[in-house]
């Protein structure tokens, strides 16, 4: 008993495993000095000596409560309440009695063993519950304290079973009659159920049936209690408790008794999500080794018969809603779909049962991370309602019992994934995937709707999806190990693997951190991907279109809205994993696809102002550049020689202010590498770059005198883009390098003396450190003539001059190596 329930007041461990919270119910105890204490006792001694209640007797009680925790009421101290209240002679006010009761509470929990003073408890309290004194209406709290006390004197060892049926009696008196209470004071839940613990576990079998009959159904009755989660889990520790109490007290017959009346037994008045909570309390209760006094047949029935109990709650729920079809969004089978996912995560180890499977799947996607409903209040209350409610829903949300249990819910699904049927499996993977789409194309409305306007709103919003997101990923992991493998055919493996990652792409907005479980499943992924040609093709053809990404969503309220693709944070993150997965299976990709598909949106974000996403779209050109196919080679040669023109033009329009130099001098080095060697657009790629180096120059020295003072500093635009060409130097083709040193000649001999000197000593290491021999001769010969001009141009002769004439006017238009070869011939 003690293991289940660590406090002496059961009442109140109810609360703390349940998450209730009511600020009606809410008990302030201050514990009040001895001496306090004492003169209250006092003070109750002379109002039955003197046959007078008054109203400092009254605050005495008060004292003696608040001091609960501390408190501990001895036999004389009950005596003297019990006198009181049976004493004819006192006219006692309708507030004390609960007080009285409580108090009384207080010694039958607090005694080691109370006597048989117990018994003369009956007289009294068969007095205060008598229709002539008790009215409930106008003192409900006089009902759950009843409540309580009478079940806890039944379960006092020290009572004799006389009393112990009489207590009963009057506790089921109470709950048939009195139980419009609850549903006017909810608050009150905890101590009844409480009381009615108590009175399970009593030595004596009478009322047992009813007790429960009445705990499993007064949700449903007219004026009782609305149904709750917290509500369901004081019903699921509390049967936790009762049945490590039966246990220990070796109460068979009223564990049989249970198990036949209860969990084997429909009955049409249970209300559902209590039956599901009764049984995951049993569930929880074997799990956790708390019944040891039983035998191991009396265990496996239970665990049996619990398991059968709640899988037919759920299955009846997934025929009543067909399959979760419906979208009615009925209270009751919403509150039935948290208390079975819930009572699953709390109750341990149970068997692999396909209803059970399916109705966690439908709790998750509707019920934990009910992104969905609360995206379509949002769009439907814009614009003009009140922010103040959007905001205490979601708030409430991410405050509630369930979503607490998240993770602990997401463990139990991705475990019963591995066990129930291939059906089962199937039917739920289709609707995680679906569902990522549809999170994707909400929260990208409602993010646009909501950014800068309710900021907190879809802050809240987001973390719900956050946390979906972690679910996906550690339900594509259990998907990928079971898939995965030879037991089934290549094609099942594609479509699932192609459908995970277009789900995570619907979802990488919300990948807020480094997750190992995301990271293993990517890879696994990919690698099966890369086996085929089809399943490559069906993951790129799945990214948005180039209209669709320019254009916005098509949602009535955002076409007033000015749309900027840019700043679509959702759909750029979303972009972000295709410009980094498609790469991984480039070399699979036929060229007619990646022309129409993937080139539009990469060279679109290309231009995206976030640096991170823009080196990934040259990244994406560079993969391209360097991958290869021999089944369509001289189209795919063809593709990326058109690729590159458009390429440089795009990167260089956009230098410095958004193209990133790493990204782009990534692309430059991957086509110079790769294109046939005399390849048109690599001419044109350098020419390109020369033109743009020179006329960045010119605007540095306008700006920057000292540019030149060290080449290894931070580095101006038209320093990184010399920088790269002297890099060229060592990659292109022969074929290319005379016109790569003509036109890089020309650039360097019209600089200032400082910048030909810095580009010099960087050229001198260069080709000292080459061990190129086909191109080593050639370019030493070259550096030395470009040495002798650069040092004649500075000492002013005239050959210099004509250098330096011949290189201004080269600074105005793009290099032709056609006409422009004086230069080019002395070197």
């Amino acid at each position: 008993m003690a293991k289940a329930a660590p406090t002496l007041f059961l009442e109140d461990w109810l609360k703390s495993v349940s998450g209730f919270s009511n600020s009606f119910s809410s008990t302030n105890y201050s514990a009040s000095s001895a001496r306090a204490i004492i003169q209250a006792w006092a003070e109750l001694r002379d109002c039955l000596h003197h046959k007078s209640f008054q109203s400092h007797h009254l605050q005495s009680l008060k004292t003696l409560v608040n001091s609960q925790t501390s408190l501990h009421v001895a036999e004389p101290q009950a005596k003297l309440l019990l006198s009181i209240l049976s004493s004819p002679d006192l006219s006692l006010p309708r507030e004390s009695y609960t007080l009285f009761l409580r108090l009384l509470y207080i010694w039958v929990r607090k005694s080691a063993r109370p006597s048989v003073l117990i018994d003369s408890a009956v007289k009294a309290l068969s007095n205060v519950f008598s229709t002539t004194q008790y009215d409930s209406k106008k003192s409900p709290h006089l009902f759950s304290e009843g409540v309580l006390l009478l079940g806890s004197l039944s379960f006092a060892p020290s009572a004799s079973e006389s009393s112990k049926i009489v207590f009963l009696g009057l506790l089921c008196r109470l709950l048939a009659e009195e139980y419009q209470v609850l549903g006017s004071f909810s608050e009150l839940v905890p101590d009844v159920l409480a009381g009615i613990g108590y009175a399970l576990c009593s030595s004596v079998k009478v009322h047992f049936v009813t007790i429960f009959d009445f705990m499993l159904s007064i949700w449903g009755k007219e004026s009782g209690p609305q149904g709750s989660v917290s509500h369901g889990l004081m019903i699921l520790h509390l049967m936790e408790w009762v049945m490590s109490g039966l246990s220990s007290f070796r109460s068979l017959e009223k564990i049989n008794t249970f198990s036949q009346e209860v969990l084997e037994t429909t009955k049409a008045y249970y209300v559902p999500f209590a039956v599901v909570m009764a049984a995951a309390g049993v569930l929880r209760a074997l799990n956790r080794s708390v019944v040891s006094g039983l035998g191991l047949d009396t265990i496996s029935k239970l665990r049996r018969s619990a398991e059968d109990r709640i899988e037919s709650v759920a299955r009846e729920l997934i025929s009543r809603t067909r399959g979760f079809t419906s979208s009615d969004n009925d209270h009751t089978d919403c509150l039935l779909l948290q208390c079975v996912s819930v009572a699953l995560a709390r109750s341990g180890v149970v068997s692999a049962r396909s209803p059970l499977f399916i109705c966690l799947a439908s709790a998750l996607l509707t019920e934990i991370f009910p992104s969905r409903r609360l995206y379509m209040k949002v769009l439907k209350s814009m614009p003009g309602s009140s922010a103040v409610l959007r905001i205490n829903e979601v708030k409430e949300h991410l405050e509630s019992l369930t979503f607490k249990e998240a993770g602990a819910i997401t463990g139990v699904f991705c475990n019963l994934y591995v066990s129930v049927d291939e059906q089962s499996k199937h039917m739920v993977e289709n609707l995680v995937w679906d569902h990522c789409q549809h999170i994707y194309m909400e929260h990208r409305q409602v993010a646009l709707v909501l950014r800068g306007i309710e900021d907190e709103v879809l802050g809240d919003l987001e973390k719900i999806a956050e946390s979906a997101f972690l679910m996906v990923v550690l339900f594509a992991l259990a998907v990928t190990k079971h898939k995965l493998n030879s037991k089934f055919n290549q094609e099942s493996q594609m479509d699932t693997s192609v459908r995970i990652l277009i789900s995570f792409s619907c979802l990488e907005y919300f990948r807020r951190i480094r997750l190992p479980e995301y990271m293993d499943t990517i890879r696994g992924i990919v690698v099966s991907v890369q086996e085929s040609d089809s399943a490559c093709v069906s993951f790129v053809r799945s990214i948005p279109t180039y209209v669709d990404l320019t254009n916005g969503p098509d949602f009535s309220f955002l076409r007033k809205m000015e749309y900027l693709w840019s700043k679509d944070e959702v759909q750029t993150a979303r972009i972000l994993f295709y410009l980094r997965v498609i790469p991984t299976c480039i070399a699979r990709l036929p060229s007619p696809v990646f022309g129409k598909v993937v080139a539009p949106t990469m060279f679109l974000y290309m231009g995206h102002p976030n640096g991170k996403v823009a080196r990934a779209a040259h990244s994406m050109f560079s993969a391209f550049i360097s991958s290869g196919k021999d089944s369509d080679q001289d189209e795919r040669e063809s593709l990326k020689e058109q690729l590159v023109f458009y390429y440089i033009q795009r990167s260089l329009v956009e230098y410095p202010e958004i193209t990133p130099f790493e990204g782009m001098a990534s692309g430059v080095a991957a086509l110079v590498r790769h294109l046939p060697a005399g390849s048109p657009a690599i001419f044109y790629c350098i020419h390109c770059l020369v033109e743009k180096a020179n006329r960045l120059c010119i605007e540095d020295l306008a700006h920057q005198d000292d540019m030149w003072k060290n080449w290894q500093g931070e580095s101006e635009p038209g320093k990184k883009i010399l920088d790269l060409l002297l890099r060229l130097i060592s990659l292109v083709d022969i074929q290319v390098l005379p016109d790569l040193m003509k036109l890089l000649a020309q650039l360097i001999a019209q600089l200032p003396k400082d910048g030909q000197n810095m580009i010099l000593n960087e050229l001198y290491s260069q080709v000292a450190e080459s061990d190129d021999v086909t191109r080593k001769p050639t370019l030493v010969s070259w550096l030395q003539s470009l040495s002798y001009l650069c040092f004649q141009e500075t000492s002013g002769s005239a050959a210099s001059r004509k250098v330096g004439s011949e290189a201004n006017r080269t600074s105005v238009r793009t290099p032709d190596p056609l006409n422009d070869t004086s230069l080019n011939a002395r070197l």
